[in-house]
């Protein structure tokens, strides 16, 4: 393989990350002074400015015809979104959940992700289907400009740079991720063809977590700075944007139809919606992720990707490590999250009867 690819991926990694800084630094601050709230931020704002990597690499590999990774870096990041993002952050510092999140958001998210599934059942995304996407984010973004509560949150205006050169920002970041984009998927493409790989494969995991990036960087950072709105917030959102957005918007600029692959709609969509299930369970236990929900997150994360790699070479192992996941693993978990979420019932019944006491 030819040094020069690893070199160009890297970089358009770089690109990616820089320009998503660049454009979430900037609409952050634009947005903060006309005063819209931290947890809308979190989910739109910031939320866009993530998924932006997605929506410059998706755009570029739907006009080269690389449909699979198209598709696959938006249901592989969704994936990495929860498993690895929400993991990662939770083992380094536990977070608090909005109850917003849980009664509005995360139902959205697993609706969206829903349809997903239901539209390509048939092999294809259509354009009328993307454009519907596309639609349905109009009508999110206009609920949450309803809910949103405006004051000036001065915590996210510290930053004294005129508006003018925060908008400047935006659109430098901008730049930075169409050029990122372009290093990003030509080079992807030519290390599925080194690698002997799909280039679906590579669309779910090298592709994906490379533009995941972002998410992983600010919600960390977020999260450590005690502003868990945003943090989490992001991850929903920007599932919720890569589906309805990146999709959405992509689907319907680019002229035909997007097949779908059977891999794609039999096991990696089937996992997405599985995560985001799995979102309310354990976001209900204490209104937080814990260290131990944050392991138990990442651990998918990386039980997917083995799984991922062992189907791509057909390794012997595949087998035997199906049966283990379908019929150990996967049981244990539902029964423990089962078992977590009736001790949270009971304990909230308990309350509810000393109140009556």
């Amino acid at each position: 393989m030819d040094i020069m690819t690893m070199i160009w991926f890297v970089a358009g990694v770089v690109l990616l990350i820089s320009g998503a800084e660049l454009l979430v630094r900037g609409a952050s601050n634009l947005a903060a002074r006309f005063g819209i709230s931290k947890l809308i931020i979190g989910l739109t704002v910031v939320s866009l400015g993530t998924s932006a990597p997605e929506f410059a690499v998706s755009l570029q590999a739907g006009f080269a015809g690389q449909t699979d990774i198209l598709l696959g870096n938006v249901v592989g990041s969704n994936i990495a979104n929860i498993l690895l993002v929400l993991g990662l952050i939770a083992i380094i510092t536990p977070i608090r959940i909005e109850k917003k999140l849980i009664r509005i958001d995360v139902p959205i998210m697993i609706i969206v992700s829903f349809l997903l599934y239901l539209m390509v059942l048939d092999g294809t995304l259509a354009r009328w289907q993307s454009i519907l996407l596309g639609t349905l984010l109009i009508a999110y973004l206009w609920f949450l400009a309803g809910e949103n509560r405006v004051h000036i949150d001065t915590e996210l205006t510290k930053d004294k740079a005129p508006t003018w050169l925060q908008a400047i920002f935006v659109i430098v970041g901008l730049l930075l991720l169409i050029a990122g984009a372009r290093l990003l998927v030509d080079s992807a493409v030519s290390l599925a063809e080194f690698l002997g790989v799909s280039e679906l494969v590579i669309g779910l995991t090298v592709v994906a977590i490379g533009t995941s990036l972002p998410e992983i960087a600010t919600s960390v950072v977020a999260a450590m700075r005690g502003e868990s709105e945003i943090a989490v917030g992001n991850i929903v959102g920007s599932n919720i944007f890569n589906i309805l957005a990146v999709l959405g918007i992509a689907g319907a600029i680019i002229p035909e139809d997007l097949p779908v692959h059977s891999a794609l709609i039999h096991f990696d969509l089937p996992v997405m919606l599985s995560a985001s299930f799995a979102c309310i369970p354990i976001f209900f236990t204490g209104y937080k992720i814990s260290r131990r929900e944050g392991v138990l997150f990442f651990g998918y994360f990386v039980v997917y990707i083995v799984w991922i790699v062992l189907s791509s070479t057909q390794h012997d192992l595949l087998e035997a490590f199906s049966n283990i996941m379908l019929y150990f693993v996967i049981p244990i978990t539902l029964f423990t999250i089962a078992v977590i979420m009736g001790r949270v019932y009971r304990t909230k019944l308990k309350q509810r009867f000393k109140k009556k006491d």
